[in-house]
Order: structure tokens, then C-alpha cells, then sequence
């Protein structure tokens, strides 16, 4: 049986902006990726490069262990991954060529690898694995310990023969997510990723899957590992993970990283009487629709369950905008359903995006507005980022250059021509963090002055801020009337 290391892509240390938050989670889908071949009796080792300097690291372990096989399997759960980042990419690259330096057959699954799986393959690497990986790759390991006998017969793989790029039958999406082992959470060392945690906001988090894929078509939206198809867990196989993690590492708080968590009618009641039937208490945070929020009982649930967070798709606040983005929702959905929220006490969270073809300052003054007026707990503002098996990609390709992925997480470059320059979209994401900081200040004092809030460090520290970032949003819209004074 041959010897297989696996790790991923994703180095803390290359995204400037992550390293300094520092609220890791560990490579979920290259967890169970592990548990998947261990399952099958491959001889698995496991090294995680999240918070390695460099690939130095990787190179020992390379040398140490010298394995026939080196597997790249990057978490195809996080946004972070999903995002393509060159820095990443370069990262790969070199690993690939420690791993053929050192005899080892190189195999990739990633979302970057799917999207530019010529580079890769020019770059060393063997095979890379297209969509939903962990059965591919037993399979594909299964064919290599048998010198590469039916390799013709796995679906989901590209490889080269004879200088030629050969792509195999597409493998289509499990549906049947419980058959799955739990992830190899014994293989990870957690201590740096609890002490990052606990060091920047004082708890512990982890990050678990209920669902893969996503239904909805919203046409900037990659989804290269999961594709469309919708598929959950039951609740009670994700309380029953929950709770090994619970005695393993004595977890605060979870991030489930669904694209989309509950959508499945009745999930989240059913989950809820599942944790009630267990002695777990804990808090956590989702992504999810403003429309899915309104249907059924969800948000009470949720609350019920201990959601603390939900972060929410908001996008703009101009209609023609969501409208163009094929997002499917409405403005006063996202009104009426951060109003919900606050109501049950969940704190609603936007994800914003500027930039998108064809928006003008009305526009973005509209999702400016729609902010300040519905003041969700936090926002993450983002610049629209074409990435391919994308409607958006295709609609602006024409117009992309050599560079075609951000650095790094914190780049936030526009990378097409539109009603902007790059410069000003840059500095719009710097305007809208500081002048919602500013209101949030505002609102922290007059809750204190209304005794809806006590006075404690955290709110004093919020009212003391107002004297940061308000002149600073001042000289933040100073900059984007110099760079577009029509705005």
C-alpha cells in the first residue's frame, strides 16, 4: 500500500489581512478527505500549512516521510479557497515541485486547480481532481497502488496522456452526505488555532458542514467543488459530530460554513429538538437567504438553536442591481427579515459588494443608505471579482488581462472596466467600513443614554472610536470626490 501526504493551499501567513484577524479554522474538507482514505485503509499523513512560514515545512515533511504520493486538497467549505488567490496558487506550485523533486505522483483538488487546471498540470501535478473529491481520489489511489490499472474508468479526474490534456466523465454530486465518516479531527494539532482564537476575541470557534452545493443561480457566484446541486446531513448526524467536537476540543462557538444553512423545510426545527435532547449549549453563526429567513418559523429557530449570527447576502441596496446579479431577492426582504432577526435577538450581518457591471453612484449611494438605516451588527464589503464557470465572468473576459485572481484576500482590485475607476471602488470599501463604524459608535451612545446597554469596556471603547473613524470617513469621501467628482 502506498504512503500518501496530504495538505492544502491556504497559508495564514500569505493573506496579510487573515493573518492579522487571526480567526483560523482548519482545513475542514481536507479533514475528511483524510478520513475518507483511512476509512479504505491507505497509509494516511497529514500536514497542516496554515500557519507554516513558508513551504520549508512542507519540504521536511516531504523528505522525512518520503511518500509516493502527494495530494493537495484544498477545503473546498471556506470562502477563502474558493476565492482563487494567486498567493495560494504560487504556494501549490511550489509545493508541487518539492513533491516531484522528491519522486512523488502530485494530485490537486481545488477550486483554483478546477478553474486553471492547465497551469497545474504544467506546474507538475499529475492528476487534478474536478468537483466533489474524497471518492475520486480513493478511487483514483485505488487505480495508482495497482500501477495505475482502470485509471481509464474514474470519473472526475483530468490528467495528461501523451502530451495530450485528457478530461474524464464529470462524477456526479453524493447525495447521501451521512455514509460519510466524520472528519479526522485527530490528525490536527487545534492548540494554534484555539490560541488564535481565544488572543482575538476571547472564545473558541470551529467550523463544521451541514449541507454541500447551493441551488440558487446567483450569476457571480463560483461554485467549482459543489456545484448546484443541494444535499444536507440530518440534524442528527450533525449533533452527533457536534458533540464528539464538543468532548474533543471543548469548543465556544461554530461557524457553519454551509453556502446556504437550513434551507432543507424543517431542518432547523428538527436540529433544534436534537440539541435539546443533549446537554450541548453553544453559540454560532450561518450564511443564509433573506427570503429563506421569512418562510416558515426559521429565525425563531434559529434563535432557539443559539444562533448568534446570521450573515446575510444583501449585496446593494438598489433593486437594478440584485435584479442584474439574478440574485432573486428584494430590498424589503432584506429589511424585513434584519428586523426579524433583531427581534428574536440575532444579529443580522451583510455581505456587500460594489462594483457589479452596470451600477452608478445612485446606485451605490442607495446600498450606502440601506446600510445606515438597517444597521446590521457588521458588514463585509466586497469589490465584484469575476471568477470563471461564472455568467459574470464571461460577460466581462473580454476586458481581463494577464491578472486574473487578487493577491491575497485584502486586494480587492477591480479587474474590468466600469463606471469607476479601480482606485475609487478601493477606496469606497475604506468609506463605507468607516462611516458605518462612525454610526455604530452613534448608536452604541445613545443606547447607553437610553439604558439599553451597560457601561462596560467594550462600550466605551465603541463611543471613544466615533473620534477614529468619523473624520476618517470624512477624508475617505474627500479622496472619492477627488478621484470622481461627479459622485
Amino acid at each position: 500500500m502506498k504512503n500518501v501526504l496530504i495538505t492544502h493551499s491556504y497559508f495564514l501567513n500569505f493573506d496579510q489581512k487573515q493573518r492579522k484577524q487571526q480567526q483560523p479554522y482548519p482545513p475542514l474538507g481536507t479533514l475528511m478527505a483524510c478520513a475518507i482514505l483511512r476509512e479504505k485503509n491507505f497509509n494516511v499523513y497529514f500536514h497542516d500549512v496554515m500557519f507554516d512560514e513558508n513551504t520549508n515545512n512542507i519540504k521536511s515533511k516531504i523528505k522525512t516521510l518520503s511518500p509516493d504520493i502527494f495530494v493537495i486538497y484544498d477545503d473546498g467549505f471556506n470562502y477563502l479557497t474558493k476565492m482563487c488567490l494567486s498567493n495560494m496558487r504560487e504556494a501549490a506550485f511550489e509545493m508541487i515541485k518539492i513533491a516531484k523533486e522528491n519522486n512523488c505522483i502530485v494530485i490537486v483538488c481545488s477550486s483554483d486547480s478546477t478553474d486553471r487546471y492547465e497551469v497545474y498540470l504544467e506546474n507538475g501535478a499529475n492528476y487534478i481532481i474536478i468537483g466533489e473529491g474524497e471518492i475520486t481520489l480513493n478511487e483514483l489511489l485505488k487505480s495508482l497502488n495497482k500501477s495505475g490499472k482502470d485509471l481509464k474508468n474514474i470519473e472526475g479526474i483530468i490528467r495528461i496522456e501523451s502530451n495530450t490534456i485528457v478530461h474524464h466523465p464529470k462524477r456526479n454530486v453524493l447525495r447521501e452526505l451521512d455514509t460519510l465518516p466524520f472528519a479526522a479531527w485527530d490528525l490536527l494539532d487545534i492548540s494554534p488555532y484555539r490560541k488564535a482564537w481565544i488572543q482575538s476575541k476571547g472564545y473558541f470557534s470551529l467550523n463544521m458542514y451541514t449541507t454541500r452545493g447551493c441551488p440558487y443561480h446567483c450569476n457571480w457566484c463560483a461554485k467549482p467543488i459543489y456545484g448546484n446541486r443541494y444535499n444536507a446531513r440530518s440534524p442528527q448526524k450533525v449533533v452527533e459530530e457536534l458533540l464528539e467536537l464538543q468532548t474533543r476540543f471543548n469548543f465556544d462557538h461554530i461557524w457553519f460554513c454551509d453556502d446556504i444553512f437550513g434551507l432543507k423545510p424543517g431542518w432547523v426545527e428538527e436540529f433544534v429538538d436534537e440539541i435539546k435532547k443533549t446537554n450541548l449549549v453553544f453559540r454560532f453563526k450561518i450564511q443564509s437567504r433573506v427570503d429563506l429567513l421569512l418562510s416558515e418559523n426559521n429565525v425563531k429557530a434559529l434563535a432557539d438553536a443559539g444562533c448568534e449570527e446570521v450573515w446575510l447576502g444583501a449585496e446593494s441596496g438598489s433593486q437594478k442591481i440584485l435584479d442584474a446579479m439574478e440574485k432573486g431577492t428584494k430590498i424589503e426582504q432584506i429589511e424585513a427579515a434584519s428586523l426579524e432577526l433583531k427581534k428574536q435577538g440575532v444579529k443580522p450581518c451583510f455581505f456587500i459588494q460594489f462594483g457589479y457591471p452596470g451600477e452608478n453612484a445612485e446606485d451605490i449611494h442607495s446600498t450606502i443608505k440601506m446600510v445606515l438605516k438597517l444597521m446590521p451588527h457588521d458588514i463585509g464589503v466586497s469589490i465584484s471579482y469575476p471568477l470563471p464557470g461564472t455568467k459574470f465572468y464571461e460577460s466581462v473576459s473580454d476586458q481581463l488581462k494577464e491578472k486574473r485572481n487578487w493577491t491575497d484576500s485584502d486586494e480587492l482590485l477591480l479587474m474590468f472596466k466600469n463606471t469607476y475607476q479601480p482606485l475609487f471602488y478601493k477606496e469606497l470599501q475604506r468609506y463605507l467600513h468607516r462611516q458605518f463604524r462612525s454610526a455604530q459608535s452613534k448608536q452604541t451612545f445613545y443606547q447607553l443614554l437610553n439604558r439599553e446597554k451597560r457601561i462596560n469596556y467594550s462600550t466605551l471603547k465603541k463611543i471613544v472610536s466615533y473620534g477614529i473613524h468619523q473624520p476618517a470617513a470624512k477624508i475617505s469621501y474627500s479622496k472619492l470626490r477627488a478621484l470622481e467628482p461627479s459622485f
